[in-house]
């Protein structure tokens, strides 16, 4: 097993470049299912949930490549249909989308239910519900999703989201695109890798319009061919490297991001009196001492994005006052606090509002990553802590930041990652 050691209370100085976006490039690389070609996807990051998708669709039948560092030849051709290992899809939460990606190549799926973090309830009905529109009979028991379509190919629908889902949009999106007619997806996502995925799917043929607005007009096409692709890069680690050189005082210049994605991330931080800059494809951070305080909701984008609302809380301790974090998407987003209370911070949650009393400040402590974004808070509050702190169930984090340990101590951070129980700390 291994674990971070950090020995916080230094300010962090120096470029940092950012990875593709692993929200998107799930969706991409599974979707290549669909396509049932060869695609060559550039950007792509070195994270474990990228490298689980890739294992997949070579179970199935696919053929990868490496060509470089962040970039795979995926060839799906000969992939089978319902083939998909159930010990590895339940390992993470974008497997549904083989459901999308087998429905509309193969008009049947067969895949197991999806796992990844623990954040409350995660209901599929609106996929569910997105597929029996497209004609697919759908049945869910306790272990896998079963579907569909008796009557032959995909047929088109208007869809009405009772709420917006990411997940739902992009992957009833793969199933419409090679469905019979024109399906009108309402009340869709608006995120940035929504729109990836669209533009992904444009480049292998389909016809997918209005991505990025609440309807999505998917226009079905028959066969879809292979295509070269570069996955944009992603606006959470960018984010949370914004949050790095705010907590520890330092500066940092955030490299390969869209600046707009960042606008409601920037906004807030800029209220809190964080100077914040905006180039043509980066972000200079420079942190300050004295905050403000805030209070925050998370909300589906445009909003402040719900995966970023842990890294922001690490902020708002810091803050003078009483400031409040709503979360608006996840019923069970806090369970970081504890973890954040175990290394001084004040914060105390009702229902899905947490209330946090900043100045006090954080101390070093053993801590665990509980989830994805929660890790990274821990990892972002051991950089503040003057002493050592160890974060424990890294496997977490590692999901979703491609070499982090390594992107920090190039700013100066001092944090590595050991093995234990071997490992012995030498002070």
């Amino acid at each position: 097993m291994e674990k971070y050691v950090i020995r916080g209370g230094k300010p962090l100085f120096g470029d940092i470049e950012v990875s593709g976006a692993k929200n998107a490039a799930l969706p991409v690389i599974l979707s290549t299912i669909v396509v049932g070609d060869k695609c060559v996807i550039e950007n792509v990051p070195d994270v474990s949930d990228v490298r689980l998708c890739l294992n997949i669709i070579e179970k199935m039948g696919g053929k990868i490549d490496k060509i470089d560092k962040t970039t795979y030849a995926i060839d799906t051709t000969s992939v089978k249909a319902e083939t998909a290992p159930y010990e590895l899809v339940k390992k993470m939460r974008g497997s549904y989308y083989i459901v999308g990606a087998e429905l509309g190549r193969f008009g049947k799926s067969y895949v197991g239910l999806p796992g990844g973090c623990d954040l409350g309830v995660r209901p599929i009905d609106q996929h569910v519900k997105g597929f029996e529109a497209l004609g697919a009979t759908v049945n869910v028991d306790g272990k896998h999703i079963e579907a569909e379509c008796k009557k032959g190919a995909l047929k088109a629908n208007n869809i009405y989201f009772d709420v917006v889902s990411v997940g739902a949009t992009i992957n009833v999106m793969i199933a419409a695109s090679r469905a019979q007619g024109v399906t009108i997806i309402e009340n869709a996502a608006r995120e940035p890798h929504v729109v990836d995925v669209a533009n992904f799917l444009n480049s292998c043929g389909a016809k997918v319009s209005g991505a990025g607005t609440d309807t999505i007009k998917v226009n079905g096409v028959s066969k879809l061919r292979g295509c070269s692709y570069a996955i944009i890069p992603d606006m959470i680690e960018a984010g949370t490297y914004m949050i790095a050189a705010a907590v520890t005082g330092g500066k940092l210049n955030i490299k390969n991001v869209i600046p707009k994605h960042l606008e409601s991330i920037s906004a807030k931080m800029e209220e809190m009196g964080i100077e914040i800059e905006e180039l043509d494809d980066s972000v200079i951070v420079t942190g300050k001492a004295d905050l403000e305080r805030i209070n925050l909701k998370t909300l589906p984008y445009p909003g402040f994005p719900t995966d970023m609302g842990p890294q922001m809380c690490v902020l708002m301790c810091l803050a003078h006052g009483l400031s409040l974090l709503s979360e608006g998407i996840f019923t069970n987003r806090f369970r970081y606090v504890e973890e954040l209370r175990r290394m001084g911070a004040n914060i105390k949650v009702h229902d899905r509002t947490a209330r946090i009393e900043g100045g006090h400040p954080f101390l070093p402590a053993n801590v665990r990553a509980v989830d994805l974004r929660a890790g990274v808070a821990v990892v972002l509050a051991g950089l503040v802590a003057n002493g050592r702190t160890e974060v424990e169930d890294i496997y977490h984090i590692e999901r979703g930041y491609d070499d982090l340990v390594g992107k920090l101590r190039a700013v100066g951070a001092d944090i590595r990652k050991v093995d234990y129980p071997d490992y012995t700390f030498q002070s």
